[in-house]
């Protein structure tokens, strides 16, 4: 890793607690990125913060000693807990935020609790009732263990909204004022707001919740990072397989992420490389979330090299060492594009990223080109880049159509007539008309 994405000021000359350092240093953590060198001087001073930086630059760790910082000042106080709220808008970025709040706060005495949908919603309900001092989750889940009267937010020293963007788009934004509301004043409080860009509902959302903050922008020349080489290839839908194939077979990536539009091209694909001898990982919406936390986990830990995504996998989740990001369907939405490759070249790193412009979704490079400001480099598609030995994915067998799987009748028997249920059940006759005969029971070949 490079250090040109670091700032000459050590965490070690700003006002933490020799707790904190100390875990800074085993974590390998010594110098400041941009990002924590403009907002932590200023937070750790209680001064409210709404921060834009790209991803991957270090803003976790940005709120998260500010927030240990404070309560370790507030510890004499004896203040109830849980005393710091963190809200993150997907439960992959709430689960790398508790992740690295245990890795910064190794030496510190702080108790967690990890709240998001999905799973486990006994076993979260109880660990809020203990003694927690920080709780990192997803709105939802926090709302609807609040309401049950599970933990009380009469106690919040700090909130943190991350990617506070994020929320307005997945329609966050009035749980997030319900839970602003419930805390003390917001003098009485620190607030933290991150996001990768602060458009107007952002900064709105700032001032109405916050105690005057700072806004501090960490400007980039270009939306997307000088460290990502950018490039792309015009095949035809036919030749996307045997590119993505050559692709891979050439580059070879120790860790690679492969972007789709759809769960059914996730599963296509998936069947592809599987029968051409590669692991892979497939993370979609639909994915419970115990799979999925095992799937990412297998990918981290290098059991799996080669990831196909939907755009959930696209936000908020750190996965270290991703040399190559291919966009195998271009993404309708041409932000969602730099969140793709923005999986790559993560704290100071370099990455790759290939993009597909198919006859289906090609519509949307020029609304990409037009975002990211600058034109994508597109290359020429040679013999050598298309596999051409390919083995295709096992046949899945075919459902079974009952209609037609009938045996035919074979037996040269006369049918019997069809006979109606109720025509059969003999009538008792009753006192009144005994003496009189019973009219036979109508049939085809005797009707009334």
């Amino acid at each position: 890793m490079n250090k040109t994405h670091l700032t000459k000021t050590r965490f070690s000359n700003l006002e933490l607690s020799d707790s904190i350092i100390k875990s800074l240093n085993q974590a390998g953590f010594i110098d400041c990125t941009p990002i924590q060198d403009r907002t932590l001087p200023l937070s750790l001073r209680d001064k409210d913060i709404a921060g834009q930086a790209q991803t991957g630059t270090g803003k976790t760790a940005a709120f998260l000693l500010a927030t240990f910082q404070r309560l370790i000042n507030d510890e004499s106080k004896k203040i109830k807990n849980p005393r710091a709220l963190i809200l993150a808008p997907t439960r992959e970025l709430a689960i790398q935020i508790h992740k690295d709040a245990l890795l910064l706060g190794k030496h510190l005495n702080f108790k967690y609790a990890l709240i998001y949908g999905g799973t486990d919603y006994k076993k979260q309900q109880d660990l809020l009732k203990t003694n927690i001092d920080i709780i990192i989750g997803t709105p939802g889940r926090i709302i609807d263990f609040y309401k049950k009267n599970a933990f009380t937010l009469n106690n919040i020293q700090v909130s943190v909204m991350d990617e506070a963007d994020r929320m307005f788009d997945l329609g966050f934004i009035k749980d997030i004022r319900f839970l602003l509301r419930k805390m003390p004043a917001v003098d009485k409080r620190l607030n933290l707001l991150f996001s990768a860009t602060l458009s107007y509902k952002v900064t709105e959302l700032a001032y109405e919740h916050m105690n005057n903050p700072v806004l501090v922008k960490i400007e980039q020349e270009e939306v997307t990072s000088k460290a990502i080489t950018q490039s792309a290839f015009c095949p035809a839908n036919d030749q996307k397989i045997p590119l993505l194939l050559g692709l891979l077979k050439k580059h070879k990536p120790e860790r690679s992420i492969v972007f789709v539009n759809t769960k059914r091209c996730a599963e296509q694909l998936e069947g592809f490389l599987i029968a051409n001898s590669y692991k892979v990982a497939v993370l979609s919406g639909d994915v419970p979330q115990e799979k999925r936390q095992r799937l990412l986990n297998n990918f981290q830990e290098n059991k799996v090299n080669l990831m196909i995504a939907t755009d959930v996998a696209a936000r908020g989740l750190h996965i270290p060492a991703v040399s190559h990001v291919i966009n195998y369907d271009l993404p309708q939405d041409a932000e969602d594009y730099v969140h793709r490759i923005g999986r790559t070249a993560r704290f100071g790193t370099t990455g790759i990223a290939f993009s597909f412009i198919c006859e289906e979704y090609a519509y949307s490079m020029p609304d990409i080109e037009e975002y990211i400001g600058e034109k994508i480099t597109v290359n020429t598609i040679t013999d050598d880049l298309l596999a051409t030995e390919i083995t295709p994915p096992a046949k899945r067998p075919p459902r079974k159509n009952y209609s037609q799987t009938k045996k035919p009748r074979t037996s040269t028997a006369k049918r019997m007539p069809y006979k109606d249920k109720a025509s059969t059940v003999k009538k008792k006759p009753t006192p009144a008309n005994k003496d009189k005969p019973t009219k036979p029971a109508s049939t085809p070949e005797n009707p009334q």
